[in-house]
């Protein structure tokens, strides 16, 4: 049986970070349905294109992915949510995961912690 492609949505304020997961070629179940560079992007992307997953930076301009978070999570609520951040202490990652998020990925990360991190949360 076939996997089903999942639909990924990428949001960081870091063009660089967010065109690194766009290529990431371990992900070949995976197709990219939007990016965006803040989290008032984020939620109206979401909004239109309805992504299974999606990996969000929590600094941002406009609205951070702690506030963007939740308004994601309503607006999908079956989308699972990777905080991908170099805000690594505890504290942030409890306040990110209480707010709806499913998972949390520090920067810098390798292709394979992105990878592992990703199917994860694809598999649940």
């Amino acid at each position: 049986m076939a996997e089903t492609m999942k639909r990924l949505m990428i949001v960081d304020d870091s063009m660089i970070i967010r065109r690194r997961i766009k290529r990431e070629h371990g992900l070949e179940n995976f197709s990219v349905v939007g990016t965006a560079s803040d989290g008032e992007q984020a939620v109206a992307l979401a909004r239109q294109t309805n992504p299974d997953l999606i990996t969000i930076d929590l600094t941002m301009p406009n609205m951070d992915g702690i506030d963007a978070i939740p308004l994601i999570s309503e607006a999908c609520p079956t989308a699972k949510i990777l905080v991908v951040s170099a805000l690594s202490d505890k504290a942030t990652a409890i306040q990110a995961l209480s707010r709806g998020a499913q998972g949390f990925l520090c920067k810098p990360f390798t292709d394979e912690e992105l990878q592992q991190a990703l199917k994860e949360l694809a598999e649940d």
